[in-house]
């Protein structure tokens, strides 16, 4: 409705749908026709610059008109201020085509990267110094003022941005070189933070119903995170391990795409020494019925981990040719086979701690009733012998499995005790196997000759002394000790009960020549003259105490 000044009749003016910024936007254009003052700033900008785009008010038309001013206080105003050029980067999404034919949504970007660039930790830009930084932002996983903020503090102010323009202006920023792959990192941690945080507990609230919405709000979240993922910066450690992992669980609830997955566990398996045993507990949503963990990507992040042991990477810069040329040959060669000696030993340290790591992820995804005797040996077995210095916790994770899964038949018991080197159990581990009625005949016998070896050479003092109380996270049930347990009668029982169990077994599987001896009683045949005589010991024993009684 607009009145004409030479007549007192109202009229009414009918918009067209494609009107940029609708009524509002074309009022403060009419009032700037009737020399109206009109107030300008960065939240309405966009809309008056392509509303008077619309309407062509242009200097052909008359000199001084809308257009070329608005372009006037955008580029003297906005640009000039890092709030006021965000807050207009963000209007345009309203008008996403218009802002882009004006050149308003890429001066935009162009004016964040060049002010980033020009001083990434100048602390003035940041339109929240004044307020501390929230707790899911913070590099420490603490409150931090304004006098301590990071580097990256820039990246707050930018997680307001929607995905598209935040790609766009993260690339503009990338693509300058001055900005550090670490801070790059940091701004894209704490943008996922923004726009991820609960994304599990939405999908599971939308998990029942199939509308189109939820089917929405699944894409935009899986194209944002495959976007997070596209921008991450490819050196090593530019961002931490558990963030990579976070971001690889979100891919396996979203369903993103193959590559991505692919992606992330390649960059996990390059810092995996830095992951802890929940980092790698991915869930698994194929099915209801199927396993709770996802497995098969924890294989794939410990085969990509060994396998960056075998590439060598060079591990220090080059030292200059000056320097080269002013050694001798042979003081040159030391140095390399001593740079050779130090990676060498930081790689086996890492692998050290990858194997404590994945036998406590063991323990976890032993208590899954789904799990399959095949995913649990797999997992196992990419930990090179080497290694496992020790067997407990492996031993640990194997008797839970025992206890979740006691449908086990023999040869699968067997199968899963191969993984398992007696030799590098402790005796407080070794005293609880030989009483173990779960495992395998030949599992005790190896555990019994060791304990007793152990025992007879002396060896129980210089035996790394591990306490083999489970952690306390662990449920009751998983947890065991071996008080009142250090009877050697007891463990003698155990034996014969085992004895007993395949000469039951032999006695199903007669011929007609007579018994024939099964591989575990047959394995007794053949060990060593001094294990004989332990074990004749041990019957000595049995029979003297039968006799008594």
């Amino acid at each position: 409705m607009f009145q004409n000044p030479k007549s007192s009749v109202l009229q009414q003016l009918q918009l067209h749908d494609d009107f940029p910024g609708g009524v509002e936007s074309f009022e403060l254009c009419a009032k700037f026709c009737y020399d109206i003052t009109i107030i300008l700033s960065a939240y309405n900008i966009v809309s008056i610059r392509c509303a008077a785009e619309y309407l062509q008010m242009t200097e052909h038309v008359e000199k001084g008109n809308l257009m070329h001013k608005l372009d006037v206080f955008f580029i003297s105003c906005i640009l000039n201020g890092w709030r006021d050029t965000i807050v207009t980067l963000q209007a345009t999404k309203e008008f996403p085509t218009w802002s882009e034919d004006v050149g308003i949504t890429g001066r935009c970007i162009e004016a964040i990267a060049s002010k980033v660039l020009a001083n990434p930790s100048k602390i003035s830009l940041c339109r929240s110094y004044s307020r501390r930084v929230r707790d899911d932002v913070s590099c420490n996983g603490s409150d931090i003022s304004h006098r301590n903020k990071p580097k990256g503090w820039w990246g707050e102010d930018l997680a307001d941005i929607g995905i598209d323009l935040y790609w766009r202006t993260m690339v503009a920023i990338k693509s300058g070189g001055k900005v550090s792959s670490k801070i790059i990192g940091d701004a894209l941690r704490i943008y996922a933070s923004r726009w991820l945080p609960n994304v599990s507990k939405e999908i599971d609230s939308h998990s029942d119903s199939d509308s189109d919405s939820d089917s929405d709000l699944t894409a935009k979240h899986r194209m944002l995170l495959e976007s997070i993922i596209g921008l991450l910066p490819a050196e090593k450690g530019a961002v931490s391990c558990s963030f990579l992992t976070k971001l690889l669980k979100a891919s396996n609830v979203l369903k993103a795409c193959s590559s991505s997955r692919t992606e992330l566990a390649r960059r996990v398996g390059l810092q995996l020494e830095e992951a802890t045993v929940n980092d790698l507990l991915v869930p698994c949503l194929a099915s209801r019925d199927g396993p709770v963990y996802d497995v098969d990507v924890v294989v794939t992040i410990l085969e990509e981990f060994m396998l960056q042991g075998q590439k060598s990477p060079q591990t220090s810069p080059p030292r200059d040719l000056e320097r080269r040329r002013s050694r001798s040959a042979e003081d040159v060669g030391f140095l390399e086979f001593q740079e050779r000696r130090r990676s060498s030993s930081a790689s086996h340290s890492a692998k050290l701690k990858v194997a404590k790591l994945v036998d406590g992820y063991l323990q976890v995804i032993a208590k899954d009733r789904n799990l399959a005797l095949s995913k649990f040996i797999g997992v196992a077995e990419v930990i090179p012998e080497f290694a496992r210095v020790e067997h407990d916790d492996l031993y640990k994770a194997i008797d839970i499995y025992l206890k979740v899964h006691p449908e086990l038949n023999k040869s699968e018991r067997k199968r899963l005790c191969r993984i398992l080197d007696c030799k590098k159990l402790s005796m407080e581990a070794c005293i609880h196997a030989a009483q173990n009625e779960m495992l395998p005949l030949r599992v005790v016998v190896q555990v019994l000759f060791f304990e007793q070896a152990l025992l007879a050479g002396n060896k129980v003092s210089s035996k790394p002394k591990a306490s083999f109380t489970t952690n306390s996270t662990m449920a009751p049930e998983d947890q065991w000790s071996v008080s009142g347990q250090k009877s050697q009668k007891s463990n003698l029982s155990t034996l014969k009960m085992k004895l007993a169990e395949d000469i039951e077994d032999l006695d199903d599987n007669n011929f007609r020549g007579g018994i024939e001896k099964s591989s575990k009683v047959k394995s007794l045949s053949v060990i060593p003259s001094r294990s004989k005589r332990i074990f004749s010991k041990f019957w000595a024993i049995s029979r003297n105490a039968s006799e008594k009684n």
